[in-house]
């Protein structure tokens, strides 16, 4: 029997006493809008707050769902195109990147250059001398990413600019995708907007940005799968809950036969998933462990998506009704989109390897002998890239990375007194830093945590896939901890740390039901620790983009000994 306090109430119960921290209960809602929850119809307050008609009010409320996006879009675009051709040199990896991008453009394939320390300054003199010769090179990374920076190239020539350009391009519209994805995922604009905003605001996505290096351009093919296999599951979860028997009293309930037997019909945006992974994985390995962590992901998501509807046996629905589809739809398409990245290669003669094969017999011979070199190519990449074990100042080991533990110092001048800007009496500072915003990514370190208790404890499917994300891209990292690896490689995993952010917020808001007084309490703790982190961006803005700042400046912004 429930116990009864001296004033006569009951007490609350652990989860009413949870809803503080954004604890909600489940709603009660028909099947039809578990399998799909609709989207709130967008409210016109805020702007008839302003003196706007109500009809005017309404128009831009329906508007929001894109003209946030496109502001915090453009917001996150205007600084990553400031100075972009500054400054004007090849900065960290750069070398690698633009020079194998111009190859591709001119050759198809990968051809030599000679040492960096000849082809760099040649490339940046005036006039310019393009040093680039036919014999193929041996590279460690596909091409996909070195094409996406090779068509800035072709757009603006072999400069800081031009090699540029088509990651702050990515840079900008990955703000964009993820505020539709955080709405979509939390059928939020708000929270939707407030991720995308969060990563506009992340260092390390905008120093990566601002430069051309190829995990950018892995973190936005990844987020566009992400984001299509999000619609991909609203669609067939929509199939699923039409098919769904209507009964004499109009009401629409869970069917066992039904759940089981249906359909959910083509599903051209898991296709079009399984196309953006392939471009992944050939822009660098990693985004494999993309390709098999969202397989997982979109079956179990079927298996929720049948429960729901009422089959008994969900596991062995999925087995026989989606995942012969899934599979087909994201592996296959992926391996033929990872080999049609090598198109270049594969009609060139002098490629790296491009001829191994030919000629040669063994128990493959059957293999046309363009893909068994191709093979060939690739064993060598990847032993190369797992004996990668040469000392660098600036590796770091993953266990130190959502704290900030080593950031890298991409480039770093100390310019003298009365030259390039430097106006103090001592040397000056010029960094550019691939750090992550520090209050973000500790604040995502809790937000973390938080979904992992709303996964495990409370069954949020939204907690489970931006963890799922976050794994992807971190986990894997483990098992290669004697390997030369970097901190900048967490940038592939920033939109969903920006996603756990945004949700963590959303539940400090407190839920629907929640009294005026508990609003506004998380509306304050919410904004204070927002404008902290936009804050925190701007103060660490000149050690982002390379400006002249007196170097106490500079050494005042190091808060961590491991920093410097």
């Amino acid at each position: 029997m429930p116990r009864i306090d001296q004033a006569g109430h009951r007490p609350a119960s652990w989860e009413q006493r949870l809803r503080g921290f954004g604890y909600a209960g489940r709603p009660q809602l028909s099947v039809r809008d578990r399998l799909v929850v609709p989207f709130p119809e967008p409210g016109s307050r805020l702007w008839r707050g302003l003196g706007l008609s109500s009809a005017a009010a309404g128009r831009l409320a329906r508007w929001s769902g894109w003209g946030g996006p496109l502001l915090v879009a453009l917001l996150a675009g205007l600084p990553r195109f400031w100075r972009l051709g500054s400054p004007r040199a090849v900065v960290f990896d750069e070398t690698y990147y633009a020079k194998d991008a111009w190859s591709l453009l001119r050759l198809g394939y990968e051809g030599t250059w000679p040492d960096r320390k000849i082809a760099d300054p040649q490339i940046l003199a005036h006039p310019q001398v393009i040093s680039l010769s036919d014999p193929g090179s041996f590279v460690a990374h596909p091409p996909a990413g070195k094409w996406v920076i090779a068509l800035g190239e072709w757009m603006f020539g072999l400069t800081p600019f031009g090699w540029r350009f088509m990651t702050a391009v990515l840079g900008t519209l990955s703000a964009l995708m993820l505020c539709r994805i955080g709405r979509r995922l939390f059928r939020s604009t708000a929270l939707g907007c407030l991720a995308g905003a969060l990563l506009a605001v992340d260092g390390l996505h905008y120093v990566m940005s601002r430069t051309a290096l190829l995990d950018l351009v892995v973190m936005f093919f990844v987020l566009a799968a992400f984001g299509c296999l999000l619609i991909d599951r609203d669609q067939a979860r929509a199939r699923l809950a039409a098919a769904l028997p209507v009964q004499e009293d109009g009401r629409v309930r869970p069917d066992g036969p039904t759940g089981e037997r249906a359909g959910t019909g083509v599903r051209p945006w898991r296709l079009a998933a399984g196309v953006f992974l392939g471009l992944a994985a050939s822009t660098k390995w990693n985004g494999l462990y993309y390709l098999a962590f969202f397989v997982i992901l979109t079956l179990l998501w079927d298996v929720g998506a049948r429960r729901v509807a009422g089959a008994r046996r969900p596991y062995r629905a999925v087995l026989c009704k989606d995942l012969g589809w899934s599979v087909l739809s994201l592996v296959p398409v992926a391996v033929v989109t990872y080999l049609m990245t090598w198109t270049g290669w594969f009609l060139s003669d002098n490629g790296y390897g491009r001829h191994w094969a030919d000629g040669r017999g063994g128990t493959w011979s059957w293999i046309p002998a363009p893909l068994r070199s191709l093979w060939h190519y690739e064993y060598g990449v990847y032993q190369f890239n797992v004996g990668l074990h040469t000392p660098h100042k600036y590796e770091s080991n993953p266990w130190s990375w959502l704290v900030l533990g080593r950031p890298v110092l991409f480039q770093y001048e100390s310019p003298k007194p009365g030259t390039e800007g430097c106006h103090t009496a001592t040397d000056c500072s010029q960094t550019i830093l691939a750090l992550g915003t520090p209050l973000l990514w500790w604040s995502a370190c809790c937000a973390l945590a938080y979904l992992l208790y709303r996964w495990a404890l409370r069954r949020d499917w939204r907690s489970g896939a931006v963890l799922c994300a976050v794994g992807a891209g971190y986990l894997p990292w483990f098992l290669y901890q004697d390997r030369t690896i970097f901190s900048f490689y967490a940038v592939v995993f920033a939109p969903y740390v920006c996603l756990a952010v945004a949700m963590t917020l959303g539940a400090l808001l407190g839920p629907p039901g929640a009294t005026r007084e508990r609003r506004v309490t998380g509306a304050v703790a919410a904004g204070v620790l927002v404008l902290l982190i936009a804050w925190n961006f701007i103060y660490f803005f000149p050690a982002y983009t390379g400006q002249t700042i007196p170097y106490a400046d500079w050494h005042a912004r190091m808060w961590l000994d491991s920093w410097i």
